[in-house]
């Protein structure tokens, strides 16, 4: 399995000749946010498969699924499609909800529950339950798209590798987050292998880095201390945008 991660909650996931692409941001700016760090996404493989965690705009951005080949199948929370096949079209949708799997050639996608608002915007009627999504065959990744804590993590693993979220794209978190901490008690429940931190320190609003530059650029570091102490048994890797895991 090689893992890439592109940024934000935008990671390439490859096995068996499979490429599964997860919450894909594949421009340089996502309305009021700054310019993204880092390089923008250039796939090596177009993917056959795209997991979207929820419907907020950052994890599901919709000039950027228009990017994607239309025969690209969408992997979606129940409720989803009817969204973005009014913005998108008809495309191959799969809807699923917590407990549900499907397959993508030799790999699995099975999805998992998030702590997370599913509202389109906070007040939007435009609702669908927001999912984490374990991919795999031979090996097994945890994308936990935007979540909090809950109980039922600790039901997830086994898993050789969590994409785990440690912040957001601001110099606060609301509910329905993980900080660094939070994103290592995480790990405590679930127990994977490794962990590849995600969702940190890629899209920046406007004056932000000036304000709070530290969480532009610790939380990925912060997140590995806070692991070594409460799940010492995960290998943490801190990818920089752009860079690749190969779990072997």
């Amino acid at each position: 399995m090689e893992v890439t991660w592109w940024g934000h909650a935008t990671v390439a996931i490859r096995e068996r000749g499979v490429t599964i692409l997860t919450d894909p941001v594949l421009r340089n700016r996502l309305a009021h946010l700054h310019r993204r760090r880092g390089p923008r996404p250039l796939l090596a493989h177009p993917p056959d498969a795209v997991v979207v965690s929820h419907l907020h705009s950052d994890h599901c951005d919709l000039p950027s699924l228009r990017m994607l080949p239309r025969a690209t199948r969408l992997i979606v929370p129940r409720g989803a499609a009817a969204f973005l096949r009014a913005r998108l079209g008809e495309r191959d949708f799969t809807e699923l909800r917590a407990g549900q799997e499907t397959s993508v050639g030799a790999l699995t996608v099975r999805a998992v529950p998030a702590a997370h608002d599913g509202g389109r915007t906070p007040k939007s009627r435009i609702r669908a339950v927001a999912l984490g999504y374990v991919l795999g065959g031979e090996r097994s990744a945890w994308f936990g798209g935007d979540t909090g804590l809950f109980d039922e993590m600790k039901e997830i693993g086994p898993v050789d590798l969590a994409l785990v979220p440690v912040w957001g794209w601001g110099w606060t978190l609301g509910p329905g987050h993980l900080d660094p901490a939070g994103a290592a008690e995480a790990m405590r429940l679930v127990g994977p292998a490794a962990a590849v931190p995600i969702h940190w320190g890629t899209l920046w609003p406007v004056g932000c880095r000036r304000v709070r530059p530290d969480r532009f650029e610790r939380p990925g570091d912060e997140f590995a201390a806070h692991t070594r102490t409460t799940s010492p048994s995960t290998d943490v890797r801190v990818l920089a945008p752009g860079e690749s895991l190969t779990l072997s």
